[in-house]
């Protein structure tokens, strides 16, 4: 129900299921009926794509998703008019709605289905269908996002079909409001096949733009079979398993129905309404009805809950607000020892002051007695038939009553009403005199009671008579401000609690308890032990796991409107050390962000770092509910062992667009301490990290570790696994940036670890090497004559690092000040101190590439730093991004990726959308397209640089990989190896060479992509006249396509020309003399004639040409221009593959 100017506050609670998949062979098959049954039953649930979702085994609990950011999951439009649904994203169709934004990533970037701004004359529908489907469960949930203007559209409407009847699952002629709203509808329990349709109708004035996004199915499939069932479950005849509490309650939740065909259930007394009352007798203001019969109020009920059919008959309420229906049971014995149990479904839908009450009435000697009551729902809980539960145990014969009050333009239901064979009638029963099990009073949903001369609805107060729409607005009207006290603002000592009414459908409610009955703290939040709270309650509900409790309608609210709540969380403390095999040991999720971190099985993309096919801890950002900055994963609050632990754990950062993994020590009274962070992709693989925890032991203080995933792009995952935490220190980190801390380097008190950003700094670059802005830290020596007098040396020294078992390489990034700042030299210590590298030249404002091979070592060892000042004014040495790997190191430029990028930067820039080239191999399970083998072994083992360009979108995007600052040359040779993959109907990608200098970019290669699985040569001469950088640029021709490029073998020979040599089977040799190739001999004759005259009239105008020859070697510099393969400039050493 639209709340235009209300304002509902909710908490909501998740119910965490353990998350995992069985394990099963690849490429298996199953029957048809066991397709797009949500349920995989293949690995990589194969058997579940384009069933309207993409099926990609998600955890226990967790929906089969289609959020159209691949494809539109099978999803169809059955239109027959021009009005029609097609996929789309912002600008990339013309007749498209027009948003800016789809509702999965929130950007320009994301998909969605649309029916675009169809001009015609007569009123029309577009209708998109979902693919054919196999058996819903009773919980099943279908949740959607659609977004439309309330003007433009007649009726949108959700069916869903099957055999020959169609269910109404959600119809409304709005208004919708602005932005993405959300739709939930229960399909309820369907048997065979079925098929879903969103329809949109428009009339014949108005365009009728509507957007779909993000569509998923909650709880639709089936128990499977199991070889044993746990302890207390019951056994299905097919071999699944269910809870003892779905026996016998009136859903097929085993999916043979034999949950509903046990002998304990023949004993059970049901009533589906269907030919009568049954047992229930003294109906007053409740009749019988079914879906197809009912009046057309948008609330009624579309379908009954036994036969989920529009013919299935239940009971609605037709009473007044004020006068409430009353159905009455049998006088039953009393129960003696064991439970009198109800089952029942109710409908609550339409009005937020629609109320269902449950009482009990006993009848004690010779009268009976007030009504008690024992359940009551209230408010709007959707168009569904939700489940409830009550057990009655009397001493006396009683009577159960149900009371529906219904609110305006709402409607109260009931159907299915089940008593266990511990609900014995009276045998003879005597008829009470008329109104004896009458209730004396029957309780108000609302505490405020009208008085007879104001008009239904209003509260009196006084004089004044005070409309509904000024109760709770936060404007007292009343002296006694009666119409703000039932509002929401509470200590929850009230019996009504404020108002707040508990919204759930689930497996989880909020209740209304006294702390010491709550198995909780034992204290309220004052301390007080006599105290009361809302506390979390396991419920009967068959619906959605969250749980809700909400307050009356509020507001309108100011700007600066707050809310503020205590609250508490138990659990078990727990060992940090954890590989998540079995739970999450001491780790939990936090609670204040939107975002989560899910315990997953390994399946497909995703596999643990333990043993590959074990359990890990994963934040997915394009998870829908993922919208906040970032997702915690923090640990009960810790007692130190020792004054000094380590922690080590294994990470995964891997997607073209990813953000930043940091790690956080918290303690009570004081700041955040940062102790590691890792920024953009890794690679697709785990890595290994481990920082030193430092703790004050005399203090007594206890610790909190915190692992924070912060969303800076879309694309991607963070992963952790195998968390270990023992006493004492941990050897020197293989990698640092100084983002967070020092890395455990003692600076002797003249290296200084800081950023520009903070305005203190007093000499050293603009800019850090890692992020490239002034907001990073760097390690910096003033080396001016005040500070470090000629002659003199300020060292940095490292930790220890563990002993090596091969040679390695240790590369760092420096930066020289313009004035002369001396030498910097690299010592290594081990049994003893020796020299591995001096530098005292290159001065200048770019950083660069250093790189010293360190021997194998059979004891711990340190790397030094040391820095010899010249005495020169305002000069300084910087360091920045240490990274120590396995191997030689390589020459500039030349990278064979088996080890990492060797130095190549991939770093994503803001003006190219932030995308990063990635690291793989073929062996490596990816969510994204790459080949199977790299070029340099053969294999599937290999490694290679990878970009997936389905990422990229309009706008001119692109990502670039640069290498170091290479010195000037006059001709030097580039050769490389490459594959591209994209479909023939689509736009191709394009894969650039750019030579990038202090003037501009130049474009020297250039190809576009097309699908074969080959990996082929590139070879480019490259000259410049001053300091320079390769940069090899992904970008796209036109409208996005999924498609691979990916690279390997990169060699740079400095100060030798490229050498032609003949192609070899399946490879293609791309010479620097061979001009640019056209699709036909016509544009080949043509195009030169027309680039000549355009080049001419270019050159007039420049007054130059920067290429005086079939190559670049004498070229004079860069102009400020990117010169593209496909503008009107073309240089000679420009290639294209045909």
């Amino acid at each position: 129900m639209p709340l235009s100017s209300h304002l509902l506050p909710t908490l909501v609670l998740l119910l965490a299921g353990s998350p995992g998949w069985a394990w099963v062979p690849d490429h298996c098959r199953t029957p048809s009926e066991a397709m797009c049954n949500f349920v995989c039953d293949c690995r990589g649930c194969s058997d579940e794509t384009q069933c309207g979702y993409h099926g990609t085994s998600p955890p226990l609990g967790a929906p089969f998703t289609c959020d159209f950011e691949q494809d539109s999951c099978g999803w169809r439009d059955i239109s027959t008019s021009g009005y029609r649904w097609f996929r789309d994203r912002a600008g990339a169709v013309l007749e498209g709605p027009g948003l800016r934004s789809d509702h999965t990533l929130g950007t320009d970037l994301g998909w969605y289905v649309a029916v675009g701004t169809h001009r015609g004359k007569e009123a029309s529908t577009a209708a998109l269908r979902s693919p054919v489907l196999h058996e819903a469960a009773p919980t099943c949930e279908l949740r959607l996002w659609y977004r439309t203007a309330s003007a433009e559209v007649a009726e949108l409407r959700l069916e869903l079909t099957h055999g020959t009847e169609t269910l109404i699952l959600w119809q409304s002629s709005g208004p919708w409001g602005p932005g993405w709203q959300e739709l939930v509808a229960a399909t309820g329990r369907i048997r065979g096949d079925f098929q879903v349709t969103f329809s949109a109708t428009r009339n014949a004035t108005h365009r009728g733009a509507v957007a779909l996004d993000d569509v998923a199915f909650w709880g639709c499939g089936l128990p499977t079979p199991q070889a044993r069932c746990p302890l207390g479950h019951h056994r299905c005849q097919n071999k699944a398993c269910v809870e003892p509490r779905q026996l016998c309650d009136g859903d097929d939740n085993c999916g043979d129905s034999s949950d509903e065909d046990t002998p304990t259930c023949s004993h059970h007394t049901s009533t589906d309404f269907e030919t009568g009352l049954g047992l229930w007798k003294h109906s007053e203001g409740w009749i019988r009805n079914h879906g197809a019969g009912g009046p057309e109020r948008p609330a009624w009920p579309r379908r009954d809950h036994s036969q989920n059919s529009p013919q299935g008959y239940f009971l609605v309420s037709v009473a007044e607000p004020s006068t409430p229906a009353v159905l009455s049971s049998p006088e039953f014995q009393a129960s003696g020892p064991h439970n009198c149990s109800l089952v029942l479904y109710h409908y609550l839908h339409g009005s937020e002051a629609s109320c269902l009450q449950l009482f009990l009435q006993t009848r004690g000697p010779g009268a009976a007695q007030a009504p008690v009551l024992l359940r009551r729902r209230h408010g709007e809980l959707g168009a569904a038939w939700v489940r409830d539960r009550v057990d009655i145990q009397s001493e006396h014969p009683f009577r159960i009553l149900l009371a529906g009050q219904t609110g305006p333009g709402g409607v109260v239901g009931l159907d299915d009403l089940i008593l266990s064979d511990s609900c014995k009638p009276v045998l003879e029963e005597s008829h009470p005199p008329p109104g004896l099990w009458a209730p004396a009073s029957w309780p108000d949903p609302s505490s405020l009671q009208p008085l007879r001369f104001c008009e239904p609805g209003h509260l009196s107060c006084g004089d004044l008579c005070v409309p509904l729409e000024q109760l709770c607005d936060f404007q007292q009207q009343c002296e006694g401000g009666e119409d703000e006290q039932e509002c929401g603002t509470t200590d929850f000592e009230s019996p009504t609690a404020a108002g707040w009414e508990d919204a759930s459908v689930g497996r989880l409610q909020w209740g209304h308890l006294p702390a010491q009955d709550s198995g909780g703290p034992g204290t309220d939040a004052s301390g007080a032990a006599a105290g009361h709270f809302l506390s979390l309650q396991r419920a009967w509900g068959q619906l959605a796991a969250e749980a809700h409790v909400l307050t009356p309608p509020l507001g309108p609210s100011g700007p600066h409107c707050e809310l503020h709540w205590a609250y508490y969380f138990q659990s078990h403390p727990q060992e940090v050390s954890c590989n998540f095999e079995r739970d999450t040991c001491g780790w939990h999720t936090g609670h204040l962000t939107d975002a989560h971190w899910h315990r997953m099985e390994s399946r497909g993309p995703g596999y643990d770092h333990t043993t590959g096919k074990g359990y890990f801890v994963l934040l997915n950002p394009t998870d829908p509910p993922a919208r906040g900055p970032g997702a915690h994963l923090l640990t009960q609050p810790q007692t130190p062992t020792a004054s000094q632990e380590c922690l080590s754990f294994w990470y995964h950062l891997h997607g073209p667009q990813i953000g930043t993994l940091r790690l956080v020590m918290r303690q009570d009274g004081k700041a955040d301490t940062y102790l590691w962070s890792r920024s953009g992709t890794h690679g697709n693989c785990w890595h290994e990290a481990w920082v030193t925890l430092h703790h004050q032991m005399d203090s007594g203080a206890q610790y909190q570790l915190l692992f924070q995933g912060l969303r800076d792009g879309y694309y991607g995952t963070m992963a952790l696994d195998d968390v270990a935490l023992r006493p004492g220190p941990c050897w020197a980190p293989r990698r640092c940036s100084f983002e967070d801390s020092a890395c455990g380097f003692s600076t002797g008190g003249l290296w200084m670890r800081q950023t520009t950003a903070s305005g203190h700094a007093a000499c050293g670059p603009s800019t850090d090497h890692t992020t490239e802005t002034t907001q990073g830290h760097y390690m910096v020596v003033n080396t001016s004559p005040q500070a470090l007098p000629r002659g003199h040396v300020a060292s940095l020294t490292s930790e220890e690092h563990r002993p090596l078992t091969q040679p390695a390489c240790l590369t760092f990034w420096y930066h020289l000040s313009l004035r002369n700042p001396g030498t910097l030299q690299v010592h290594v210590e081990a049994a003893e101190r020796r020299q591995v590298l001096s530098i005292s030249n290159h001065g200048g404002l770019a950083w660069r590439l250093g790189s010293v091979d360190v021997q194998a070592q059979q004891q711990a060892w340190r790397v030094v730093f040391e820095a010899l000042a010249a005495g020169a004014e305002r000069s300084y040495m910087a360091l920045d991004d240490l990274l120590l790997q396995d191997g030689p190191c390589p020459r500039p430029a030349t990278c064979d990726f088996e080890t990492g990028l060797c130095g190549w930067s991939h770093l994503p820039w803001p003006d190219l959308g932030r995308y990063s080239w990635d690291w793989s191999s073929g062996a490596t399970p990816s969510r994204y397209a790459q080949p199977p083998v790299d070029h340099t072994l053969g294999t599937d083992a290999g490694h290679f640089a990878l970009f997936e360009t389905s990422v990229l979108g309009p706008g001119g995007r692109a990502a670039w990989l640069r290498s170091q600052p290479l010195p000037a040359t006059e001709a030097s040779c580039l050769r490389f190896w490459y594959q591209m993959g994209f479909p023939e109907q689509f736009h191709k990608g394009e894969l650039r060479v750019l030579l990038s200098s202090a003037r501009g970019q130049l474009a020297v290669w250039g190809t576009g992509g097309r699908l074969r699985h080959q990996w082929l040569e590139g070879r480019v001469e490259v000259a410049s006249t001053e300091e320079f950088q390769i940069v090899f640029e992904a970008t796209l021709g036109g409208q996005p396509a999924l498609g691979p490029i990916a690279l390997d073998d990169i060699e740079y020979l400095a100060g030798q020309r490229c050498q032609l040599s003949a192609p070899s089977q399946g490879d293609m040799v791309v010479a620097t003399s061979v001009p640019a190739v056209v699709g036909s001999a016509l544009l080949l004759l043509v195009l030169p004639v027309l680039l000549g005259l355009v080049g001419q009239r270019w050159l007039r105008k420049k007054g130059g040409c920067p290429f005086r020859g079939r190559t670049v070697a004498t070229a004079p510099g860069f102009d400020n221009v990117l010169f593209n393969a496909d503008q009107v400039t073309l240089p000679a050493s420009i290639t294209h593959d045909p």
